[in-house]
């Protein structure tokens, strides 16, 4: 058995030993993108189990041992790492827990510390926390980022965007229910097991197999009957995962509409962009702005290829690039806003209403103040300056029951129904009205030959 060993300040290292022997809980947020980051850890040698468990008993651990005025995606995380360890199903001595740590604020960074602290509480002080950044924040020398681990993670951050994409606009109007979800797993199978080998991790290549993605989901049969669109935007863990939500997107597939959620890429390139904005506005080195500058270049570029390759087939809708997101917020927040998704947060509604995603789902978890302000708080102003918008802020907390939150949604989606048949309606008129005028046009011709 694996040896607890602490750094100097009474950390529990996860150790080379405990590579060997440990089993890494990872919470889920996107099931697509993580579970080929699962797959890709794996390659590299560690052992690791995705969490998918998703009952009311993951809150009452939570609220256990995180304050419950800590924020709400804390709370159901700790609660869910936690009650894996007390399923059963592992050995508590044999269990590491994986957390990501981005330098932020708020759950970026501060979410490890509540993590380690209700461990203690709970009598787990021996089980080792892993956090996954790329800040240099904390480092365990059983775990450590390879330059191919890096690459591997960017390109299911690619490919996952893109599946995903294209997925919710086919999953709405299959014909033989499950093909979509199919072509999903085939997906993940096959990307992960190329990542194999390294020649793979190009960018050539990853353009190559997007395409054939693409051509792929697009051979699914379906049914493109109208139905409402509904953005989901939000505080990334409330806006994906399905713990976090209630299931949203399953939800609002059950009322017949199709969900339109944007894509991890652009939370990437948020995050790299502020490193850039960061020098601009408060001061710094040059040379992180440099670097930044570069690494967002090369990101912006991956999308670009995904935007293209979208835009190849008619079928499907392409997303806007994250420059556009840049621009459409100007007027709205600074670059500066950046706590609780910031400008970002902001920008993506705009750009769903404005590209014909006007019904918008905004979650909102409880404890995140400035996700309120750049969510909740600029829905007033978004709707002034595009009257055609149809926004309603949903809060997830401990207390909050899935009917009120379902109920609230359906009203949303009622005043979107009706905008929809007026839509049809007019569109149905002016087709009805062409017709005729071709006809007036046909007979006058014949007259005039007659």
């Amino acid at each position: 058995m694996a040896e607890l060993v602490y750094d100097k300040d009474g950390r529990l290292l996860f150790t080379k030993e405990m590579k060997e022997e440990y089993t890494l809980l990872m919470p889920q947020m996107l099931p697509v993108h993580f579970n080929m980051m699962r797959k890709c850890m794996e390659m590299n040698g560690y052992k690791v189990d995705m969490l998918t468990s998703n009952h009311r008993g993951i809150v009452d651990e939570g609220l256990k041992y995180v304050h419950n005025d800590t924020c709400y995606p804390a709370l159901l995380v700790i609660g869910q790492l936690i009650d894996a360890i007390q399923s059963g199903k592992y050995d508590p001595h044999k269990v590491g827990l994986l957390i990501t740590q981005t330098g932020g604020g708020c759950r970026a960074s501060n979410y490890i510390h509540l993590l380690r602290k209700a461990l203690v509480k709970a009598g787990y002080d021996y089980v080792p926390v892993v956090s996954i950044n790329l800040s240099g924040l904390e480092k365990n020398p059983g775990f450590s980022f390879t330059l191919t681990m890096i690459r591997q993670f960017v390109y299911s951050i690619v490919y996952g965007d893109l599946i995903v994409l294209l997925a919710n606009q086919c999953r709405p109007y299959e014909i033989v229910k499950g093909d979509t979800d199919r072509k999903i797993r085939e997906w993940e199978d096959r990307l992960t097991n190329e990542f194999k080998d390294t020649s793979t991790l190009r960018y050539k290549k990853v353009v190559e197999n997007m395409e054939l993605i693409a051509a792929d989901f697009e051979s699914i049969p379906v049914n493109r009957v109208p139905k409402v669109r509904v953005g989901v935007v939000g505080e990334i863990y409330i806006k994906y995962s399905p713990l976090g939500n209630n299931n949203l997107e399953e939800f609002l597939m059950s009322e017949d509409c199709e969900p339109v959620v944007p894509g991890l890429l652009d939370f990437v390139l948020f995050k790299i962009n502020n490193r850039v904005e960061d020098v601009g506005i408060y001061g710094g080195y040059k040379l992180k702005k440099v670097i930044a500058g570069a690494l967002q270049k090369y990101v912006e570029k991956c999308q670009n290829a995904l935007i293209d390759v979208v835009k190849r087939h008619p079928e499907f809708r392409a997303p806007e690039p994250f420059s556009h997101l840049h621009e459409l917020v100007q007027g709205y927040l600074g670059y500066g806003n950046k706590m609780g998704e910031g400008w970002l947060l902001t920008g993506e509604m705009i750009e769903l209403v404005k590209s014909g995603t006007p019904n918008i789902v905004c979650t909102q978890p409880f404890g995140c103040l400035p996700n309120h302000v750049a969510g909740k708080g600029m829905i007033r102003k978004i709707k002034e300056n595009n009257p055609g918008a149809n926004i309603v802020a949903i809060d997830y907390d401990p207390g909050a029951t899935r009917i009120n939150q379902e109920n609230r949604i359906k009203l949303m989606l009622a005043n979107a129904r009706i905008a929809l048949e007026k839509e049809l309606s007019k569109e149905q008129g002016e087709s009805s009205q062409s017709s005729e005028i071709k006809t007036d046009s046909q007979q006058t011709a014949q007259s005039s030959i007659g």
